[in-house]
């Protein structure tokens, strides 16, 4: 069906905005509404969809066949409430997403770090080749976009979101699980109602769940395949070289062994993501040609935002990433650390949620003792209302390292232009991607 007025409530979202642009390409008319204008919207203006920025029922077209809305907008705000009222069906993005998807083969990656990275790489191993529709939560350098889709697709790569459990909506033939940390403790109970959620999501997989060997104890699933550096892994990395600015492994499958591979990513994680996402498409396609594999690997340009360089040069270098649970910056850290032996690094971290900071305040100040100096910007709230006593200088007394301060982000580039690092790091997952064109030009 063509020719329908759908609207988005949060448009400017990174899985909001695929949808739309889905939308688009079918023939649809697509509306909508974000708090600000971004180069997510900009682009989604010049494909064709009409958006405003302040929230006024009276910019909502006269017929509307139904909404799309993120849990970031609460159900309070003035539109979706006029919605609820005029009887407008309302669906979340992730009930759209399942019914698109459940009408193509489908490869879902979930987990609370990796999945993005490893969804980009699924679709560029696949794509053009494959005929298949692409939704992913970052934008693939490869592709330009968190979104693609062939003329008339049969196959779906989906990054499969566990916040408010939204990844139960999907059937997948092959899903994929990089890991399972412990976070959104204000949807989940705690870790095992967490793992409960990743069982059920695996139990609705029809064939092959590729599994992270650090959490493959807590998947029961006919098709599990274990993927990791172990012995017993059912697809198993070696050879590895990851301490450099080019990767090399080589990697056992129930295949056979593609020996060799480069890939242009940094740290063991991206090995990691990298063995479950030519996991994920030999399970789905056995037949794909190893050649295949082995070019496009090579030629993976990463995430916009994921071991993003942004400077790099020999007396400067400055790399900008979404991390923001504990485990993605250890592990972000530690690769930059390995590349960059004997250099000040420094981070500026954005903390994201009052929850999240409240929740996981140690485990965010261990991780930021692993650089030379840290500087912490004001708590990102999101969908959160503040937390009394959580801000970010409570975060900055955990830190042990004596170099750290807080600062806002209008006294940043001033800081940073007279103490200067080797090594500059941006972190976080709210707006500290707005400063990234600002800090690009320190000491040019």
């Amino acid at each position: 069906m063509k020719n329908r007025n759908i609207y988005f409530l949060g448009i400017g979202g990174i899985g909001m905005s695929a949808l739309a642009q889905y939308f688009l390409q079918n023939g649809d008319r697509v509306f909508g509404y974000d708090l600000t204008p971004s180069p997510v919207t900009d682009m989604l203006q010049q494909k064709g969809a009409e958006i405003h920025f302040e929230g006024d029922v009276a910019k909502i077209p006269a017929s509307v066949d139904f909404v799309v809305y993120t849990p970031a907008v609460p159900r309070d705000f003035v539109e979706y409430q006029y919605f609820e009222k005029v009887g407008v069906p309302i669906y979340k993005r992730s009930q759209v997403l399942g019914h698109i998807t459940d009408e193509l083969r489908t490869i879902a990656v979930a987990g609370t770090h990796g999945k993005t990275t490893t969804t980009s790489m699924i679709a560029h191993l696949l794509y053009p080749e494959q005929p298949l529709a692409a939704f992913i939560g970052g934008i693939s350098k490869n592709l330009g976009d968190n979104y693609v889709c062939s003329p008339h697709p049969d196959t779906a790569v989906v990054e499969a979101d566990e916040f408010d459990r939204s990844f139960l909506t999907l059937h997948p033939e092959v899903a994929v699980i990089t890991s399972m940390d412990a976070d959104h403790l204000d949807i989940y109970r705690d870790v095992e109602d967490l793992r409960g959620a990743f069982r059920q999501f695996a139990a609705q997989t029809q064939r092959a769940v590729m599994v992270e060997e650090a959490v493959a104890q807590y998947i029961d699933h006919p098709g599990k395949r274990v993927y990791g550096v172990g012995e017993r892994c059912d697809y198993r990395a070696f050879d590895l070289n990851y301490r450099q600015e080019v990767s090399t492994f080589s990697l056992r499958t129930p295949y056979g062994i593609v020996e060799d591979l480069e890939l242009q990513a940094h740290g063991l994680y991206n090995i990691l993501n990298a063995t479950a996402a030519i996991g994920a498409v030999l399970e789905a396609f056995p037949e794909i040609p190893e050649a295949q594999i082995r070019q496009k690997i090579s030629t993976f340009s990463g995430v916009k935002r994921r071991f993003d360089y942004i400077v790099r040069r020999p007396d400067f270098v400055y790399i900008d990433d979404y991390a923001h649970h504990p485990n993605e910056m250890r592990s972000f850290i530690t690769a930059v650390r390995e590349i960059y032996p004997g250099k000040e690094i420094c981070g500026v971290f954005q903390p994201h949620l009052y929850t999240r900071t409240r929740d996981f305040a140690d485990e965010f100040a261990a991780a930021l003792d692993l650089l030379d100096r840290v500087i912490l910007l004001p708590i990102y709230p999101a969908r959160e209302k503040p937390i009394e006593g959580i801000t970010s200088e409570f975060l900055l007394g955990k830190i042990k390292n004596p170099n750290k301060l807080v600062l806002q982000k209008g006294e940043l580039f001033p800081h940073l232009q007279a103490h200067r690092p080797d090594v500059l790091l941006t972190i976080g997952a709210g707006d500290i991607d707005r400063l990234v064109g600002t800090l690009a030009g320190l000491g040019s």
